[in-house]
C-alpha cells in the first residue's frame, strides 16, 4: 500500500509528466535497465517529487508514532508530538535565523529549528527534575515550556523582525514540504528509523501503562526507564521532522486513534501500524496541496488540519457510542 501510494503521489502534479514517464525515471534511479528521460523531465521527477513525498512518508510515520507514544505515556487521549512544547522551540530557532539572517535559506533555518526544539526539550527535562514518571506533570512542563518559546517567538519577531521574516516564519508554521531535498530524507530517516526501533522495543512496557504508572510498576516494568526512553525517542524524531518540514498539525493525534479503533491497543500492532497510516497519510495530505489549488500550493498543514478536524470528531463520537 505505501508502495502505491508513493508511486501515485510521485505521478501527479504539473509538467505533463506521464506515468510512465515517472516510472521510468524512478526505474533507472534504481539501477533497473531502463531507457534515462531527458534531463529535465528526470530532474522534476527525481530532484523534486521523489524526496518530497518520501520526506512526507517518513514525517508521517514518526509524528503518528510519536503520537501514539505519547498518549500511552501521559495517559492522555489528547497527547500528540508538540506537547513537550519541541514545536514551540523549534519555532523560536527558526525566527532568530530569520531575524538575525544567519546562513542562507532553508538549510540555515531548518538548522535553527533544530536547536530550538532541542534546547526546548532540554529545559522540559531540566524543569521535570527527577521525576519523569509523573504524566501529569510531563504534561504542564510541556504546556509551560510551549507558552514559554511562544512568548519569546512573539517578542523577537515584533521587536526586531519584518515584513518578510513575519511571512516566511508564518509559512514555515503551517508546515510545508515545497523545500525537501534528499539530505533531509536521509537525516529524517536515520534518526525516525532508530526511534521506531527503540520504540518498538519497549511496545510492551508500554501496554502495561494503560492502567497507570504505579500498576505497570507492579507489574515490573521499569516505569522511569520507559517514560525516559519514550520521551528522547519522541523529542529527537519530532525536532527532526519541525526543522525539516516544520508543524505539520494533526498526524500524530488522529492517526493513532483510527489506527486503535482498527487494531485494538496493543503497542504490538498499534506502533508499526500507525507508522504505516500516518506515512501515507501525509503523503496523500501533500499531494492533495500540491494539486488542489494548482499551479499554487498549499502547505501539507493546512490540508491535514481540514482533514483532521472532522476526522477527530468521527473518532471521538465512536469512542462515547463504544
Amino acid at each position: 500500500m505505501l508502495a502505491a501510494v508513493a508511486f501515485a503521489a510521485i505521478g501527479v502534479g504539473g509538467g505533463d509528466i506521464t506515468w510512465a514517464e515517472t516510472a521510468r525515471s524512478l526505474g533507472h534511479h534504481l539501477g533497473l535497465p531502463v531507457a534515462p528521460l531527458p534531463r529535465l523531465t528526470d530532474s522534476v521527477v527525481w530532484e523534486l517529487r521523489a524526496p518530497r513525498v518520501l520526506l512526507a512518508a517518513v514525517a508521517g510515520a514518526g509524528l503518528a508514532t510519536c503520537g501514539a507514544v505519547l498518549q500511552a505515556v501521559t495517559r492522555n487521549a489528547l497527547a500528540e508530538p508538540y506537547l513537550l512544547g519541541i514545536s514551540s522551540g523549534a519555532s523560536t530557532g527558526a525566527v532568530l535565523v530569520l531575524v538575525a539572517g544567519l546562513g542562507s535559506g532553508a538549510v540555515s533555518l531548518a538548522g535553527g529549528a533544530l536547536v530550538g526544539g532541542l534546547v526546548a526539550f532540554a529545559l522540559v527535562l531540566l524543569l521535570l527534575g527527577r521525576n519523569p514518571s509523573s504524566a501529569g506533570r510531563l504534561v504542564l512542563t510541556g504546556v509551560v515550556v510551549g507558552q514559554l518559546f511562544a512568548a519569546v517567538t512573539s517578542l523577537v519577531l515584533l521587536g526586531w523582525g519584518d515584513a518578510d521574516a513575519a511571512r516566511g516564519l508564518t509559512y514555515w508554521l503551517t508546515g510545508s514540504l515545497a523545500a525537501a531535498r534528499w539530505p533531509a530524507v536521509v537525516l529524517c530517516a536515520v534518526v525516525t528509523g532508530a526511534a521506531l526501533v527503540a520504540l518498538r522495543l519497549i511496545a510492551a512496557d508500554l501496554d502495561a501503562f494503560a492502567f497507570g504508572a504505579r500498576s505497570a510498576a507492579s507489574l515490573g516494568v521499569p516505569v522511569a526507564a520507559v517514560r525516559t526512553t519514550a520521551l528522547v525517542a519522541t523529542a529527537a524524531v519530532t525536532a527532526v521532522v519541525v526543522a525539516s518540514v516544520g508543524a505539520i498539525g494533526f498526524v500524530g493525534l488522529i492517526v493513532p486513534h483510527a489506527v486503535r479503533a482498527l487494531a485494538g491497543p496493543l503497542h504490538a500492532r498499534l506502533l508499526p501500524l500507525s507508522a504505516v497510516g500516518g506515512a501515507a497519510f501525509l503523503m496523500l495530505a501533500d499531494a492533495v496541496a500540491r494539486t488542489a489549488l494548482a499551479p499554487r500550493q498549499l502547505p501539507a498543514g493546512v490540508v491535514t488540519a481540514l482533514i483532521g478536524v472532522p476526522a477527530f470528531l468521527l473518532v471521538l463520537q465512536r469512542r462515547e457510542r463504544a
